[in-house]
């Protein structure tokens, strides 16, 4: 997003009434808002716009939601509140695990929402890595050019897994909780859930061959190169 330029906001529900109103307060903020009313017709858009955060309903006609997320993740990291009716467990956990990055759940007030969407974009502008070189016997991490060798092997991984195992690594042997790493990593006035932090390092655990990464029951996450 160019200094200059409005935040690009794509608004994607089925239901015309909740697209207008959420449309109606982000243009209130002076963001430059886009809707889709379905699954499709949300991917053709945020590909051709670029957006810079998206507002994603869990039930849309064409795709659903967590589909829609799925596809987006292979090619963006993109920030994305998902909106959903339904309250079960279940449905956060799926929607954090392909990646959403806040939750909301209707009904909401759209002041609220305006609230999360200042704070998301404040996130996707600020959750940069330091520009270093960390290096282990097994594991490079370049913090300029953002990546990752595993060995000889180059690791892919999203924005946000970068810079979780970039903030861990750079803080070797010492244990960061899961409020630390959000803080790093999403910026201050998070309202979604601690889980999202579990999820992406998971995630990461899978890319690393489940090394590097301890879990330490009941405060948080240590990183540990075990390298000989």
């Amino acid at each position: 997003m160019d200094a200059m330029s409005k935040p690009r906001i794509l608004v994607v529900d089925d239901e015309e009434n909740i697209r207008n109103l959420v449309s109606a307060y982000l243009e209130k903020e002076q963001y430059e808002v886009l809707r889709a009313p379905d699954g499709p017709a949300a991917l053709a858009a945020a590909r051709q716009h670029k957006p810079d955060l998206i507002v994603l309903d869990v039930m849309l006609p064409g795709l659903d939601g967590i589909e829609v997320l799925t596809q987006l993740r292979r090619e963006s990291d993109v920030y994305v509140i998902m909106l959903t009716a339904r309250t079960e467990e279940m449905d956060k956990i799926i929607g954090l695990s392909v990646g959403a990055d806040d939750y909301v759940t209707k009904p909401f007030s759209p002041r609220e929402l305006v609230a999360r969407v200042k704070a998301g974009l404040r996130r996707a502008r600020s959750g940069v890595a330091e520009r270093e070189m960390l290096s282990f016997p097994h594991l490079r991490i370049d913090g300029g050019a953002r990546k990752v060798w595993l060995d000889d092997r180059e690791v892919e991984l999203t924005q946000r897994e970068f810079d979780l195992l970039h903030a861990l690594a750079a803080n070797r042997g010492r244990v960061l909780s899961r409020e630390q790493l959000l803080e790093r990593v999403w910026g201050g006035e998070y309202f979604g859930e601690l889980r999202v932090v579990d999820v992406h390092l998971g995630h990461v655990r899978r890319k690393l061959g489940g090394r590097f990464i301890e879990t330490v029951r009941g405060v948080g996450y240590r990183f540990e190169d075990a390298g000989e």
